[in-house]
């Protein structure tokens, strides 16, 4: 059954079970539901006291009360009937929560089933670690309010609304056991990107991933204002969740009782449903247009916390969305309601009288890794194991004279990454490889992937498509969101990948890259969260190149958006041709819990390095280019050094070297190349940098440096600083000037042409040399010329189109 049409399911409203609640197994849950909002509670306001062993003051309450109520007993009841499910299944689940908010209530969870304790030891199961349980939560030196790194079981944070739905695709792709229960929240549903993330059953395929839960979780309102899905009827929402492919699955009330029967029938219902899906794709081979089950939860906000506060309505409303009572330490009205709140959830049952959780609560959760907090799908770097990488020298350009052939840079990652993808399938799960890339795999040049795989599609596919199946492993959809969040979840949950993207689009998902830096700065601080392979973000059809499309497309933004991030965590290259690439690519694949931006155009350009070369470089982040400078071995400083960063720079500096070896071949002229800028950096500020010494070997300490860099000028400024006399370096870049032209005119317009470079060398040169005032019109003379010939023929100067090193 592959294709079940929703009037093919058990009605919306009467979700149907084989295992349906005892009066005993519901009561039980019940009471570990009590114990999460309790806990729950008590982390958001408590600082002594925890377990309300007497009455309740005002300095039992934490000076600044910091956190989220309103979504917490939603998330704390799903896992709840989560646990029962795995146990009575044995099955394998990821929990993602995209109320982030909610994290007081995961970590109460966590704590519950004792994996909290296992990972942070002073967090003991006792009325010790309760203590500290509180007093840890929103509180300096503590943990963030939300479901964090810190938080075991998670993958996502949720503070950035929007991404819960595609971390959950991206972890359950290639894993073919796995669950993911997604919670959506309705707020979160507003956002752009969870509305685009509903298009996940054109993507998943059953007979090789696991499957994602979609729980929309409706509880009414934002912060402060309602929500477009909790005001829809449950038409409207069957109707838009059908339309992307899924069956929705109702449950709503306000009675516990009720709405846990039916939550847990919902989720049997859907685990059926998934596993019956899953077992005829496997048998039988997939099917277009399979429907999954999607539950929509329909609770009120803050559910079961203080109904009217000082005579207004909180209870299922957006006052109830963080601290329903803010006044407790002022207001003996709000703590004695406060007290009478929290012993609804009768503490005396929950904890012994020393204070840890009773049996008959620890004893619902499931044992071992099947505990939600304590998956390795949550902690991925348990699952990773290396990807098989072929030699690069397989793929390598022969170099016999520097910058004398052309060759699309990004070609040879193509045919690299077409056999990493045979060497990392297996017919068991699939692999643990995947290209992630928004429409633009041929269009970037790696369209060699497709010669052993196709584009992921499992829709309906018609002869004229192209390169299009259900086990196609290349994720192509044109969103940038979904791209990057799914190779995030594909990450975070132990395999490898990369994101293509054109440069200037990648800044649509350029929020995400930062939040996945934060994260992987914060999890290298806890020992227990094993490394993940690293993100490696691929952005080509680059500013300099273009031209054809405009000026929408010239941006060069998301090198300025990560420079400042964690220095443990970002890695930008700007390797100049293929074999530097290959280079870096290979570092990057191999890496572990980096951010790795790889800034590369597609077109056709100038190789210089041949692969032994690249590697060294690469791993010297720079180096100087004897071959192209005139400055020879001598051990006295050059005249003016020459610096290219990326590979139109690289090929202007190289322009303009020739142009001053032409004219003016006394002056002593350095080359200098950079692939690895963060190595521009002093050593205290990147673990990467380039020592004083070794910076002053490249670029002398007192010489002017021209700097032509693939981006906003600025970016090398902030790099630069605190290096010797950093007003010494005049840096060329892109500068904001563009529009549909010709790649050199590209150039002319941000004066970063060779011409511009050759002036600037002129200014700043130690020695006036000869001919300089010469060579100086000539320079000029031809900016003239190429402005009037660009705008007559529409292409290049023959002599800047086929120009080459000699």
């Amino acid at each position: 059954m592959t294709d079940i049409p929703a009037a093919d399911l058990p009605p919306t409203d009467t979700p149907h079970t084989d295992n349906p609640y005892t009066d005993a197994d519901l009561d039980a849950d019940l009471r570990w539901w009590a114990a999460a909002n309790y806990l729950t509670v008590a982390q958001i306001y408590l600082q002594d006291n925890v377990l309300l062993r007497e009455p309740l003051t005002r300095e039992h309450i934490k000076p600044r009360l910091l956190g989220h109520w309103g979504t917490s007993p939603g998330l704390s009841g799903i896992y709840t009937v989560l646990n029962r499910v795995i146990r009575e299944t044995d099955s394998e689940w990821l929990y993602v929560t995209g109320p982030g908010h909610g994290g007081p209530a995961l970590v109460a969870n966590v704590y519950l089933e004792g994996t909290y304790s296992e990972i942070y030891p002073p967090v003991s199961p006792d009325a010790r670690g309760v203590r500290r349980l509180c007093r840890q939560f929103s509180t300096p030196g503590g943990i963030p309010s939300h479901v964090s790194v810190q938080t075991p079981g998670s993958i996502h944070e949720g503070g950035e609304l929007g991404y819960a739905l595609v971390h959950a695709a991206g972890a359950a792709y290639d894993h073919p056991d796995l669950i993911v229960a997604c919670v959506v929240g309705d707020g979160e549903a507003e956002t752009g990107p969870l509305s685009g993330s509903w298009k996940i059953p054109a993507f998943l395929n059953a007979a090789r991933d696991g499957a994602v839960l979609p729980i929309l979780h409706l509880n009414g309102a934002k912060i402060a204002s309602p929500t477009v899905l909790g005001r829809s009827t449950d038409q409207e929402v069957t109707d838009y969740l059908g339309g992307q492919g899924w069956a929705a699955i109702f449950v709503e009330g306000d009675d516990p009782r009720k709405v846990f029967t039916a939550l847990k029938a919902a989720i049997d219902q859907s685990y059926k449903v998934i596993r019956e899906l899953q077992a005829d794709a496997r048998a039988n081979g997939t099917t277009p247009n399979t429907r999954w089950p999607a539950i929509v939860l329909r609770t009120p906000k803050g559910w079961t916390g203080p109904h009217v506060v000082d005579g207004q309505l909180v209870e299922g409303t957006h006052r109830a969305h963080q601290v329903p009572l803010s006044g407790v330490r002022d207001n003996p009205a709000h703590l004695r309601q406060l007290e009478d709140w929290m012993r609804s959830y009768r503490p005396e049952d929950v904890f012994d009288e020393n204070g840890a959780v009773v049996e008959s609560i620890t004893s619902l959760a499931p044992d071992g890794d099947r505990r939600l907090g304590s998956s390795p799908f949550a902690n991925g770097g348990r699952l990773l194991t290396p990807l098989r990488l072929p030699p690069i020298a397989r793929y390598a350009l022969d170099i016999d004279n520097p910058g004398a052939t052309l060759h699309e840079t990004t070609r040879v990652l193509g045919e690299y990454m077409r056999d990493i993808y045979v060497e990392n399938t297996t017919p068991d799960d699939g692999g643990s490889f995947r290209l992630f890339c928004p429409d633009e795999t041929a269009s970037n040049r790696l369209a060699a992937v497709f010669d052993v795989t196709d584009r992921c599609w499992q829709l309906p596919v018609t002869e004229y498509d192209d390169q299009l199946s259900s086990s196609g492993r290349v994720m192509e959809v044109l969103s940038e969101h979904l791209c990057q969040g799914w190779l995030e979840g594909y990450l975070l949950t132990g395999r490898h990948g990369l994101f293509a993207s054109y440069e200037a689009f990648a800044m649509v998902s350029a929020s995400m890259v930062i939040q996945h830096t934060k994260w992987l700065q914060h999890a290298a601080t806890l020992d227990w969260r094993e490394p993940v392979a690293s993100m490696n973000i691929l952005l080509t059809s680059t500013c300099w190149r273009n031209d054809h499309n405009g000026f929408s497309h010239q941006g060069p933004g998301l090198i300025d958006a990560v420079l400042p991030l964690a220095p443990d965590v970002v890695r930008i290259w700007l390797p100049p041709d293929s074999n530097s690439l290959l280079s870096i690519a290979e570092h990057c694949f191999r890496s572990r819990d980096h951010v790795n931006l790889l800034v590369v155009d597609k077109q056709p350009h100038l190789q210089y390095l041949t692969l032994e070369e690249a590697n060294d470089q690469a791993a010297a982040g720079a180096s100087i280019w004897s071959w192209a400078g005139t400055d020879g071995d001598s051990a006295d400083d050059p005249d003016i050094v020459l610096v290219g960063a990326g590979d139109v720079p690289t090929q202007e500096i190289l322009a303009a070297a020739q142009i001053l070896r032409e004219w003016v071949p006394y002056l002593r002229v350095r080359v200098v190349n950079v692939m690895d800028l963060m190595a521009l950096l002093p050593p205290a500020d990147h673990p990467h940098g380039m020592s004083d010494d070794d910076f002053v070997d490249l670029f002398t300490e007192t010489g002017h440096v021209v700097f032509a860099f693939h981006g906003y000028p600025r970016a090398v400024h902030q790099l630069l600083h605190g290096r010797p006399d950093a007003d010494r370096f005049h840096v060329r870049g892109f500068t904001e000037q563009g529009t549909t032209t010709t790649p050199f005119d590209m150039v002319v317009l941000n004066t970063m042409s060779r011409y511009h470079l050759v002036l600037e060398a002129l200014r700043r040169s130690r020695r006036v040399p000869e001919r300089g005032n010469d060579l100086a019109e000539y320079c000029r003379r031809q900016l003239a010329r190429h402005h009037e010939y660009v705008r007559e023929h529409f292409e290049d100067l023959p002599e800047i189109r086929d120009w080459t090193w000699s």
